[in-house]
């Protein structure tokens, strides 16, 4: 009798191992190598109506597909999915400039955020041999990045003053309710050393800088931020150089 119970637990034994094994097998057969997760950036281009975040695409072996959603953080239930914009699509008003040509980059769009809200987004990527996650947890306010300031013009005015003047950026579009405040940068070398200046913040689209240096060049470019602080400053402002010119001995 004791023969026959230790025969029958070594062939449960060999059967469980067998069965085990299948199933790992089919296990490797169904994931395979995940994609690595997707690197993901998310910014407030326009509090508090213009949330976007990027990814980029892999250059080998991208995903057949995204998956993207968001949700509050503290309330149970409520998925909703973000408005996924391919690489390369004609975009809207709501990506300010493309990606590079080196960088593919996704973006999806999170419409009716809430403020004071913490939320968390996940992208998933999905490959034919299984899928990988990013999460990412924010509140509205810590991620505010206004797009840069366009239109920056520098033009002498009198004898070594410039006048630069600029425009807010496009895509922020309640200026009214939620202002801009300014920082202007200027550069310039002396005897090969380069040199700087940060003004501001001011909530005025142009400034006099006066008693600059004649036959200097000069580099100006501006960024923009929320009047109240929130979240960071834009990005810098495409350069515009300009010469002041000497005066006729």
């Amino acid at each position: 009798m004791a023969a026959m119970f230790g025969s029958a637990h070594v062939t449960v034994t060999l059967l469980m191992c067998v069965l085990a094994s299948e199933a790992l097998d089919l296990l490797r057969a169904t994931s395979g190598n995940p994609p690595s997760s997707p690197t993901v950036h998310c910014w407030c281009a326009s509090y508090p109506n213009v949330t976007l975040c990027s990814w980029p695409e892999p250059s080998i072996s991208p995903p057949t597909h995204y998956i993207a959603t968001y949700s509050e953080r503290h309330r149970q239930g409520s998925t909703m999915q973000c408005h996924l914009i391919p690489p390369g699509f004609p975009s809207s008003a709501l990506i300010s400039a493309p990606s590079s040509a080196s960088e593919q980059l996704w973006h999806c769009h999170l419409p009716n955020m809430k403020l004071l809200t913490d939320y968390i987004i996940n992208i998933t990527a999905v490959h034919s041999g299984g899928s990988s996650s990013h999460l990412l947890s924010f509140m509205l306010e810590d991620i505010v990045k206004p797009d840069s300031p366009v239109n920056v013009r520098v033009s002498p005015h009198n004898i070594n003053n410039l006048l630069v003047e600029w425009s807010p950026p496009p895509t922020w579009t309640n200026t009214d309710i939620f202002p801009l405040k300014y920082h202007i940068m200027y550069q310039w070398e002396n005897r090969g050393t380069p040199k700087s200046v940060n003004l501001g913040p001011t909530e005025n689209t142009k400034i006099e800088l006066k008693r600059l240096t004649l036959g200097r060049a000069y580099l100006f470019q501006v960024c923009a931020k929320e009047l109240l602080g929130l979240g960071k400053c834009s990005d810098w402002s495409s350069p515009v150089k300009i010469t002041i010119p000497r005066t006729k001995p």
